[in-house]
């Protein structure tokens, strides 16, 4: 009986601790004060993950991952399972929604400086989630088993054979066999699957470190507890406001337009004996498309097209301004509109066919997509701050970082943020 109790006692306060933490990250959390709608597509990417993760579980149910048979049961989906055609047209459109949300979220961390210390780990884990997003996203793109999922597959995968000494065996690793076949539609199947909720745990880690070090801000100033406000009402309020705008943008598209970004061909069945005219990937690849068909060596372009990526991750590295946010470095908010024109541009090059003069700007837009991270940005950033780094950046230098001091509403509630002041 006494064990029943303490056991009892035990999972009461286990309880308590996670409701706790829960009342402390999402209602007391304190939060700038001068927080845009720019803050908001991070709450918008949770919500897309949360409508992918279950609608995908909810076509799962009736998918069959066979080649004879994975084209005729999506067609099953549409036009047979009751609200199949809404379902799979959520699935289908919430991707492209979840790469908008992602994209802007990003080009936002890198305007207002949110991957400089102490944010460095949060910036990482969430490259390390677009990474996955993007290797799920093509997992998936493939499962339609249309023209283009196979010949996209095709080209893909064949990039592996790129890899000195061991590529050929990578790429017949992937296929589980000597062509694309059933082997490999079930493991794209399996891996589609299973990444979502790989993603869900890093973005819990997201989280979390949002939390320990705190929200950035448009001003990309440091602020104590007593300066900022608490996330609910406002924040929650505000998040709500831009969720129901998003989801009425989400749903034009998919009542009015729900083929506006797919491709027509792949509304045709595989058939590995007609190559498409022109393969192109899904239009959130494109960028990374028009950088590997830019370079003419195979391997050099798959190298190049690795590091699109790992430059984001190297990014706290080697963007080191006095000054955090844009909004006061003139010449770096012009060099980072450039960036933003730059994939854009390489968004359409993707999509064109590799002839001239499409070749030609491709080659020169890649070479200004990597000059922004190791070439004129850093130079901009050392010009900026020959030129205009503000005294009192040059007097906080000389103070002393109190490392040790926590708000009070840290001390009432024993939870584990760390917030960084000047004595």
């Amino acid at each position: 009986m006494k064990k029943a109790l303490k056991l009892q006692k035990m999972r009461f306060k286990s309880l308590t601790s996670e409701l706790s933490a829960i009342y402390i990250s999402a209602i007391i959390y304190p939060a700038p004060i001068n927080l845009t709608y720019m803050w908001n597509f991070g709450v918008y990417a949770l919500a897309c993950l949360g409508v992918q993760i279950v609608t995908g579980i909810l076509l799962a149910m009736h998918y069959t991952p066979h080649i004879d048979l994975a084209f005729l049961s999506v067609e099953h989906i549409m036009r047979d399972v009751n609200y199949g055609w809404l379902i799979r047209y959520i699935h289908a459109n919430g991707a492209s929604m979840f790469f908008i949300v992602v994209y802007v979220h990003t080009l936002r961390g890198i305007y207002y400086g949110s991957f400089m210390y102490p944010r460095q780990s949060l910036w990482i884990v969430g490259v390390a989630i677009l990474l996955l997003m993007i290797i799920t996203a093509f997992l998936g793109y493939v499962l339609p088993w249309g023209q283009m999922s196979f010949w996209g597959a095709t080209v893909i995968t064949n990039l592996f054979s790129a890899i000195p000494f061991f590529g050929n065996e990578i790429v017949t690793w992937l296929w589980g066999g000597f062509s694309i076949s059933n082997p490999t539609l079930t493991r794209f199947y399996s891996l589609h699957y299973f990444l979502p909720f790989v993603i869900s745990a890093l973005v819990g880690i997201h989280l979390v470190f949002l939390h320990n070090f705190g929200s950035n801000n448009p001003l990309g100033i440091s602020f104590s507890s007593d300066g900022g406000i608490k996330f609910y009402p406002y924040y929650i309020l505000k998040d709500l406001h831009g969720i129901v705008l998003f989801f009425v943008m989400f749903a034009a598209f998919i009542f009015f337009l729900p083929n506006l970004l797919g491709h027509p061909d792949n509304y045709i069945e595989a058939n590995a004996m007609v190559t498409p005219p022109h393969i192109v990937p899904e239009w959130y690849f494109l960028p990374f498309n028009a950088i590997l068909r830019s370079i003419p060596d195979k391997l050099t372009g798959v190298l190049a097209l690795a590091f699109a990526i790992l430059s984001l991750f190297l990014l706290p590295a080697l963007h080191k301004p006095e000054v955090r946010s844009m909004a006061h470095r003139p010449i770096s908010r012009v060099a980072f509109w450039c960036f933003v024109v730059t994939c854009l541009l390489l968004g359409w090059l993707g999509s064109q066919p590799v002839t001239y003069p499409f070749l030609l700007i491709g080659q020169a837009t890649t070479a200004a997509y990597f000059a922004y991270f190791y070439a004129y940005s850093p130079f901009v950033i050392a010009l900026e701050r020959y030129f205009w780094t503000p005294f009192h950046i040059e007097t906080a230098k000389t103070k002393r970082w109190d490392r040790t001091w926590r708000p009070q509403w840290y001390k009432d509630y024993k939870h584990k943020f760390s917030y960084i002041r000047f004595k």
